[in-house]
């Protein structure tokens, strides 16, 4: 049952062929195989075993509460979940009140008949995307020799290393500069980045709220859509493959390839390629805006940053400060010297800018390596700060112009560096354009896996 989709597991579901209490057994028996106290930071197992009882019950009456009525799911430790506190990788919320409701969206998967089988590990408070935890220690990417681990990127770093092991067929995350994407990128699995909005905010520890979304992180682009759907209340998925002798893709200048890596830009050369010699068109378009969005960066500080400090300007100049990552206060503190007219030059810009790239891009879909490396090791990110700044920087930067424009984005493993690392092609559109985003990434997914 390794790495099977949604998809097929819904198929056997409805045909009998498993069921979901034998689905839940088995997530747990994997964990305990996997053997990495770094993966979960909660384990919800009589919660699991009774949602996945109420499960098998409803498909015994005939009366499935959705098509992925059983099928587990792990969440980030960011969203509530009703009776545990919701401490988004940190230590010092360990003292609060435990949620006393699922997150709507919590909610909603329950309604659907998914079982929770717990919370995922991630970067403390979201903040980062390569994905290191002090307290709870790093997820393993699997995909790294095991005298040398590597990144498993961030801030959903467990999410994308728990679907990656095959352990759960989905796991949700957050996404405020790239923390859907990143992870799915390092850990060749799929992520579906939405538009602000399509899914309710509620019960999940917030980074910055301006740019704070959430989505999920699976085996298949399909599955995401059947997730998209369920999470919507949707009783099936409304969105189909697109034609791709109709679909259009652009790929931006030379901004989102400026420092990548030889092996990523030969993967995303030889993607491109296979889009158009199937049928597929193809166009490299000059959009300023982008460096337009870096320099406003450089010069007037971050959005997310502003509203990061505005949250946990208490932690970070206080005794708590001891207790968090020291990465995560350094970055928190950058913050202090934007002043409100900052703020207000990045708002402005960000309405302007969304306006403009949408216009640019029209109808088409936007091409781009998801990260502009693989994941690195992760040594000398823990050995230096400044070492780690530099590859977070670099790390966050495709996604996070997709963030600041509020582009849905879907990010599908198009192929592996000289050191099997995955890499990640990301699709793009404007804001509320989720649906042909979702559909492009349908039709072609098997093309850019290769």
């Amino acid at each position: 049952m390794t790495n099977q989709t949604i998809t097929h597991m819904a198929a056997d579901l409805q045909a009998g062929r498993t069921d979901p209490v034998e689905l839940a057994e088995g997530v747990f028996d994997r964990i305990k195989g996997h053997n990495d106290p770094a993966l979960f930071i909660d384990l919800l197992k009589d919660r699991a075993m009774a949602e996945a009882e109420a499960a098998h019950l409803r498909w015994r009456a005939g009366i499935p509460a959705s098509p992925v009525d059983g099928v587990p799911t792990a969440w980030k430790d960011l969203f509530d979940l009703k009776g545990r506190v919701t401490t988004a990788g940190s230590v010092v919320l360990k003292p609060n009140r435990p949620a006393a409701t699922d997150a709507p969206i919590v909610a909603q998967a329950a309604r659907a008949g998914m079982t929770s089988v717990g919370t995922v590990n991630m970067t403390e408070f979201a903040y980062s995307g390569i994905g290191l935890n002090p307290h709870y220690g790093t997820p393993r990417n699997i995909h790294a020799a095991k005298d040398a681990p590597r990144s498993p990127g961030g801030s959903s770093s467990g999410s994308g290393a728990v679907v990656a092991a095959g352990i759960v067929p989905m796991s949700m995350g957050s996404d405020t500069g790239g923390s859907v994407r990143i992870p799915a990128s390092f850990n060749g699995v799929v992520g579906y980045k939405p538009s602000m909005g399509r899914y309710p905010m509620a019960g999940v520890f917030p980074l910055a709220q301006s740019l704070d979304t959430i989505g999920p992180l699976a085996n298949s682009v399909a599955d995401c859509v059947l997730i998209d759907a369920v999470l919507r209340g949707l009783s099936q998925p409304q969105i189909e493959p697109a034609e791709i002798a109709k679909l259009s893709f652009v790929i931006p200048d030379q901004v989102m390839f400026e420092d990548a890596s030889p092996d990523v830009l030969r993967n995303f050369d030889a993607t491109v390629t296979r889009l158009e010699r199937s049928g597929a068109r193809v166009s490299r378009i000059s959009m300023p805006q982008l460096q337009d969005v870096l320099d406003l960066m450089a010069q007037h500080g971050f959005l997310a940053g502003a509203e990061a400090l505005a949250i946990h300007q208490d932690r970070v100049n206080g005794p708590e400060a001891a207790q968090m990552d020291a990465r995560v206060v350094r970055r928190v503190l950058q913050a202090a010297s934007m002043s409100a007219v900052d703020l207000v030059i990045l708002q402005q810009a960000r309405t302007r800018l969304m306006a403009d790239t949408a216009a640019l891009i029209g109808d088409s879909v936007v091409l781009c390596p998801t990260t502009a490396t693989t994941a690195m090791e992760i040594a000398p990110l823990e050995a230096d700060q400044d070492v780690f700044f530099d590859h977070n920087g670099l790390t966050l930067r495709n996604t996070s112009l997709g963030n600041f424009l509020d582009w849905p984005g879907v990010s599908i493993p198009n192929g592996k560096d000289r050191n099997a690392m995955p890499t990640g092609l990301l699709l793009s559109a404007p804001h509320g354009r989720d649906r042909a985003v979702l559909a492009a990434a349908l039709a072609t997914e098997d093309i850019i896996r290769g």
